[in-house]
């Protein structure tokens, strides 16, 4: 039987904390299975770390050594938390339960940083991340990487405006500002500017895709649910519930934009010669909405494991249902989403 032709795709890679393990299984199946010619890549957050990493190991071995690179990043980062004291308690991993709610040093950690600023717990700003990026990616190799760019955002602290680093910009401060939550970590000064995460005005981003690549069909790997059928009662869930809503406010906007503009086109009303046509897709992480907040800080070995193989099944299971599409047209109906 004939192989099925190579189809080039862009990724667009959402931030989460450690439900970034999901992407890495979603990116891992996608090499694995070589079909696949990543063209372009957005991440914000834990996204941009697994886009940097992905970029880093592609350059230098290609599927095989982008899989390897990821797998030693996420591999360093279980290491990192295994010595930190913020960990599940007997009473979560009694409940077998990935949660921290029943942590004291979680539970301890979050009201300090309700009520104290990083400059003051945390004045040297230490960040074993940035320890764990710097020995992973070589920032070289992502910037000379011509067959797969990365573009990784950033909020602008003065401005609160969005900004997209790319090409020889995507460096290791960059990475850190895009990851740069205010409650936890100093603002990350570059160009003598500030940044916090990127996930308060794009998560990711999807417009660089349009603009720098000629590939048309866009894949979210989406981590954080757009919608809950619940509302919630607790403070943290509310709490949650917000972070959700605005981390993902931006990319349903940009999401109404593509939606718009295929709508016009269609009708004739704009060329589709100037305006690209994009063919939307989504990969999501259902299995992860059970999941609490708190675990979003858990790193331990076996559950990042367990959302990586979770994110293997998600990309497996879309993939046999929607390669077909991929070039042809969207399979997800932004009409639909917002009506």
């Amino acid at each position: 039987m004939a192989r099925a032709k190579t189809k080039q795709i862009n990724l667009a890679l959402q931030g989460g904390g450690a439900h970034g393990a999901f992407t890495w299984g979603v990116l891992d199946w996608l090499l694995e299975d070589e079909r696949f010619q990543i063209d372009g890549v957005t991440g914000t957050s834990a996204g941009a770390m697994n886009a940097v990493v992905l970029a880093s190991g592609f350059q230098k071995g290609g599927n095989a050594g982008a899989r390897e690179a990821l797998e030693k990043f996420w591999w360093h980062v279980s290491q990192q938390a295994f010595l930190s004291p913020i960990r599940r308690s007997p009473v979560d991993i009694a409940l077998n339960q990935w949660s921290l709610d029943f942590s004291p040093s979680y539970l301890a950690f979050d009201l300090i940083s309700r009520f104290a600023s990083p400059y003051e717990f945390n004045p040297v700003n230490i960040n074993p991340l940035r320890e764990i990026v710097d020995h992973v990616v070589d920032f070289d190799a992502v910037n000379c990487c011509e067959t797969l760019r990365v573009f990784i955002a950033a909020t602008n602290v003065y401005s609160g405006k969005i900004r997209v680093f790319g090409g020889h910009e995507v460096n290791l401060d960059a990475v850190m500002a895009s990851a740069c939550l205010p409650h936890l970590f100093h603002a990350v000064e570059i160009d003598g500017e500030p940044y916090w995460d990127g996930g308060y005005m794009g998560n990711p981003p999807l417009y660089p895709l349009f603009y720098e690549t000629r590939t048309r069909d866009v894949i979210l790997v989406q981590i954080n649910p757009v919608e809950r059928r619940e509302t919630p009662r607790s403070a943290r869930e509310i709490l949650n519930r917000l972070n959700e809503i605005t981390f993902n406010a931006s990319l349903l906007k940009e999401m109404r934009a593509i939606g718009f503009v295929t709508k016009l086109i269609d009708e004739g009303k704009l060329s589709s010669e100037e305006y690209m046509r994009v063919l939307f897709h989504r990969i999501a992480a259902e299995d992860l909405k059970p999941l609490a907040a708190s675990s979003k800080v858990n790193a331990e070995w076996a559950f990042l494991t367990e959302l990586k193989d979770i994110g293997r099944r998600s990309a497996q299971h879309w993939v046999e249902e929607n390669f077909h599409a991929l070039g042809r047209n969207s399979t997800v109906n932004l009409r639909y989403e917002f009506n």
